[in-house]
């Protein structure tokens, strides 16, 4: 087994344990739907922080579906746990 899949099993295992694992949900304007470059970083769209995947994903796909009439509008999920703690 990989590295990458041990740590995810980890992770998982974890989350299940009711650890928090901290994921951000933020969005904005793209000047190009090719590229991860936003219009104005003044007016990113911070959703919120989350204890899990799943939580930060509901509201991931909430913000997708409510923006889905402007194509270059994209959200993002943020892992977080990933940046403060690399073996997570």
């Amino acid at each position: 087994m990989s590295a990458k899949k041990v740590a995810k099993k980890a992770a998982k295992k974890k989350a299940a344990a009711g650890e928090q694992l901290i994921h951000l949900v933020f969005g904005g304007e793209l000047e190009d739907v090719s590229d991860v470059t936003f219009k104005d970083l003044g007016k990113l769209d911070v959703v919120g922080f989350y204890p899990n995947y799943a939580e930060a994903q509901r509201a991931w796909l909430s913000k997708a579906r409510d923006t889905i009439d402007n194509a270059q509008m994209r959200y993002f999920i943020v892992h977080l746990h990933r940046l403060l703690d690399p073996g997570k």
